[in-house]
């Protein structure tokens, strides 16, 4: 058990060790790409690494379509770390460095409703189904890497067509977590991550049957001239403190 803890303890000094060597002879500002399901990660872990490092983190949030739509829009970028949905398209991944992307977390969809109300039945996936055709209105953010693993849940219950007049699209996480909070909307259904957040009661994850991890890949851009200390922020992601703060978050560590 000693040993466990100090050979994170190991681990945790040698990537500050390394980040503030690398800070101190090229300090860099980087631009990243980053999923804006984990903005409450980033809130976290931005000022911690840039501490660390002396490099700067400069974040742009998007919904998978949004991401895409930046990756391939000419801006400069360094590095993303974003759903794998967005590699999956082929412009978006061409913007890349070859070679495999590394995992950084990964999180199951859920239910949630206003802190206070009644919470439905979900354990099962005819219980979902009955209480997702109960619900008046459902928020979520159909056009995401998140929404489309909902949809395909939908699909699997054969209510599609049924919750295309439920469902309130939200242009971000902040706003299913702000919509149903504030009573506007009944259900919300998204990230557990996203979910677990003051003035919401999580109701709890998807049915084993219907879930769907969505992951959140990193990798470093074709043309970025940062690249080195690009690779430094994807190494702080794995090390301890870092897995420490996913955790926290609500999020899993891959």
């Amino acid at each position: 058990m000693h040993g466990s803890r100090f050979n994170c303890a190991v681990a945790a000094c040698g990537a500050l060790v390394m980040m503030a060597s690398s800070g101190n002879l090229t300090a860099a500002e980087l631009r990243l790409l980053a999923g804006g399901a984990m903005t409450t990660v980033w809130a976290e872990l931005k000022p911690k690494f840039e501490d660390a490092s002396g490099h700067k983190l400069n974040i742009f949030f998007g919904t998978t379509p949004n991401l895409i739509k930046e990756a391939t829009s000419g801006k400069a970028f360094d590095l993303a770390v974003v759903p794998v949905d967005v590699m999956k398209d082929a412009a978006a991944q061409a913007k890349f460095a070859p070679g495999p992307t590394i995992d950084i977390a990964y999180v199951g969809l859920g239910v949630a409703v206003r802190s206070g109300a009644q919470k439905p039945h979900i354990a099962t996936a005819d219980a979902l189904k009955a209480t997702l055709l109960n619900a008046s209105s459902i928020a979520s953010i159909p056009e995401s890497a998140t929404g489309y693993s909902i949809a395909r849940a939908f699909d699997r219950l054969g209510i599609n067509e049924e919750m295309k007049a439920r469902i309130k699209a939200q242009p971000n996480p902040a706003q299913v977590v702000a919509v149903v909070a504030k009573g506007e909307v009944e259900l919300g259904i998204f990230l557990l991550n996203v979910l677990t957040a003051p003035g919401l009661d999580v109701v709890g994850p998807f049915p084993d049957e219907l879930q769907e991890n969505v992951v959140f890949t990193a990798a470093i851009a074709a043309d970025s001239k940062q690249a080195a200390a690009a690779k430094t922020l994807i190494d702080y992601l794995k090390s301890p403190p870092a897995v420490t703060a996913i955790k926290a978050k609500g999020m899993n560590p891959s």
